[in-house]
């Protein structure tokens, strides 16, 4: 009995040092997706299903950053060498991004300003850091790969990123007394870059789209991004039109706030059939099958980015019509959380299951 206790407390040890030497960068996709569908839930006075997605993100949060910490201690090597992969190392992105949510749901879900603050700082810091370390790092690489093996839909997580880091600082800076005009100078220099960076990037990935062979296996879930990160860019842009009463400087920029609110809100619009038709070809000509995989949540955040975004729109454009799009979009991006949910969750038990024995 003792020693098939051991052998599954080594075998659980084992699943831990591997998972934790093979964790994707791009994990805190699992936090950005929980954390917006919870504030679209909040919105649309779901509040249980707030209130359990908001205790079960700060699980995630908190779990995940054990286990990137782990990693960087004991598996430096991997670590590094993610972050200079132009494949992957975007995915880092996801966690200044997941850090902003976290924030932007203690001020929705529990009005606290102070915790939205340090969680403001934080992604600042990791933004900081990330921006200048994954760009300088493939940019001076002497092996790269072509065009179609680096670039993919993951590379729009810098875009959210530097968004939802805007986001977060429109949303505190009255709390910032008076600092609160370089703050917002702040966020909306930080909306700006996010703008040109998309712009950049998605040029790309359009390119490799539609001028290199696709295999269906390649069309991953991480392309959703590619709508998601127009969503985040209309909720950032939503709320700088909000706040623009607050500070001149913003409200002599309405007309150009505004406009660019509806383009990405429109071209956001313009990617979501395109995507479900690809992602269909993706499933039905490549034969294969729905299996869990890290990167499905890659596609809940931009479900449930563009419910909230479109909200916010709403509100502050003044576009009542507009309001059915969320009050079915919510549904889907609540259905597509409990699909890859309930796919992580047989994942775990998998993993456990000898261990259990």
């Amino acid at each position: 009995m003792n020693f098939v206790k051991k052998e599954s407390l080594n075998h659980f040890i084992h699943v831990v040092k591997l998972g934790t030497k093979n964790l994707l960068p791009s994990y805190f996709a699992l936090v950005m997706a929980t954390g917006i569908v919870s504030i679209a839930a909040f919105r649309f006075q779901m509040w249980l299903i707030a209130e359990t997605l908001f205790i079960l993100n700060w699980c995630f949060y908190t779990v995940l950053a054990i286990f990137f910490l782990l990693r960087l201690i004991f598996y430096r090597k991997e670590f590094l060498s993610d972050i200079s992969n132009h494949a992957k190392g975007a995915g880092f992105f996801t966690v200044v991004a997941g850090t902003c949510i976290i924030g932007s749901q203690f001020i929705v879900l529990r009005h606290d300003f102070g915790i939205a603050k340090v969680s403001w700082v934080i992604a600042i810091i990791f933004w900081l850091a990330l921006v200048y370390t994954f760009f300088a790092a493939i940019t001076i690489q002497r092996q790269k790969p072509t065009l179609e093996e680096g670039i993919n839909g993951i590379w729009l997580v810098s875009v959210v990123a530097t968004q939802a880091v805007s986001v977060l600082g429109t949303l505190i800076a009255n709390h910032f007394g008076i600092l609160k005009e370089i703050i917002l100078f702040s966020a909306l220099c930080l909306f700006l870059i996010g703008t040109i960076l998309y712009f950049l990037i998605i040029t790309l990935i359009f390119y490799r789209l539609t001028f290199f062979r696709m295999q269906a296996d390649e069309f991953a879930p991480p392309y959703w991004i590619n709508m998601g990160a127009l969503a985040v860019s209309v909720l950032a842009n939503s709320h700088l039109v909000m706040v623009a009463p607050q500070w001149q400087f913003l409200e002599e920029i309405i007309p150009f706030l505004k406009g660019t609110t509806i383009l990405f809100w429109a071209m956001g619009t313009w990617w979501i059939p395109l995507i479900v038709i690809l992602s269909a070809w993706r499933h039905i000509s490549g034969q294969l099958r729905l299996v869990y995989h890290p990167q499905y949540w890659g596609m809940v955040f931009p479900l449930g980015m563009y419910t909230v975004a479109t909200l916010q729109m709403v509100e502050a454009l003044k576009l009542p019509f507009l309001t059915i799009v969320p009050s079915v979009f919510i549904y889907i991006a609540l259905s597509a959380w409990l699909l890859t949910f309930v796919g992580l969750l047989r994942q775990i038990g998998r993993a456990l299951k000898p261990f259990a024995v």
